[in-house]
């Protein structure tokens, strides 16, 4: 009698079978994982800058004084030039003049943001936001000071983007908005 023996392993074609499908189901999922990282890395850079504008809101409260978050490349002073993204410090501003002086205690400093995350304040919010005791938002000249920061991936082509409205009374909010496109 004979016995017939049988092969425990896989063909050639089932073999390629199975690699098409992995291709295909990767190929089908990168452009998904990537969006969601894009969306995360979005989200996570509105709530730092949130997150500081709240910061400086209760320590003006806490201190009893004025407290501004300034854009700042080096972290040890404000820049008039850039944008958001490249940092910014979150002080206590004795003197009222919106600029880190040397006698001022800086409260929190943040690094830049992720290269492809693009952070911009629009007029009155474009270098810095400053908080009284009471919580409301103040220019260095005395006028109150609203606007807004839009943080977006970059990107020419439509998408969405995040905004920190700050209203005239002092509180952030953010705001889901469609953009045209994040230079």
């Amino acid at each position: 009698m004979q016995r017939r023996t049988t092969s425990a392993g896989f063909s050639l074609i089932e073999i390629l079978l199975v690699l098409i499908v992995l291709v295909l189901a990767q190929s089908l999922a990168m452009p998904v994982l990537s969006d969601v990282l894009n969306a995360r890395r979005l989200s996570s850079s509105t709530d730092a800058i949130y997150d500081s504008l709240i910061l400086a809101r209760s320590e003006a409260a806490k201190r009893n004084s004025r407290v501004v978050v300034c854009k700042s490349e080096s972290g040890n002073a404000c820049s008039a030039n850039g944008s958001w993204q490249q940092g910014w410090i979150v002080f206590h501003d004795v003197n009222h003049n919106g600029i880190l002086d040397a006698n001022e205690f800086v409260v929190r400093r943040e690094s830049a943001l992720p290269t492809n995350v693009r952070a911009a304040g629009n007029g009155p919010v474009s270098t810095y936001v400053a908080y009284t005791p009471y919580g409301k938002t103040v220019l260095v000249s005395g006028a109150f000071q609203a606007g807004t920061v839009t943080v977006c991936s970059q990107s020419t082509s439509k998408g969405t983007a995040q905004q920190i409205v700050i209203n005239s009374s002092g509180r952030p909010r953010i705001a889901k908005v469609a953009i045209n496109q994040c230079a």
